[in-house]
């Protein structure tokens, strides 16, 4: 099975729609786990924020999105760079998706309390690779710190 998942994110060519969400979502799970582990530290939180983001974003099972995170994580610590998930989004993904890509982005840098360089600069990259502009980046953070007031 776990050849049949490196192929299919292998493949850029869309063939049907299984094979599509399967690699948006595997982008997706490892855009997110950057994010968590981008100032150094996965906390129980952010591993529950992930999973709630996935499974809001995708509708997925608690099981499912287990395997999908284990998965990903695989596949995230393995890659050079971020760009070869931003892709698969920007090709999959409406922008009023790619939005909620951010604002889940910004969920977990805040699910600590606290924004840290790294985290900032993590997501102003992921901004950019996801074809952002910095007002609708900037627009996710707000709303984001305002629904935690």
């Amino acid at each position: 099975m776990l050849n049949k998942i490196i192929s299919l994110l292998q493949n850029n060519r869309p063939a049907n729609n299984g094979d599509r969400f399967t690699r948006v979502q595997v982008a997706t799970c490892a855009l997110l786990l950057e994010v968590a582990h981008s100032d150094g530290s996965y906390q129980a939180v952010e591993e529950r924020l992930v999973h709630d983001l996935l499974g809001g974003m995708f509708n997925l099972p608690a099981d499912a999105i287990a395997e999908l995170v284990d998965f990903a994580r695989d596949h995230q610590q393995n890659s050079t760079d971020l760009y070869q998930f931003a892709r698969e989004i920007n090709t999959h993904f409406s922008a009023e998706e790619k939005l909620t890509v951010m604002e889940g982005v910004w969920r977990l840098i805040y699910a600590d309390g606290t924004l840290d360089k790294f985290e900032d600069a993590i997501a102003r990259q992921l901004a950019t690779l996801l074809r952002l502009s910095h007002k609708e980046a900037i627009a996710c953070k707000v709303k984001v710190l305002d629904e935690s007031r």
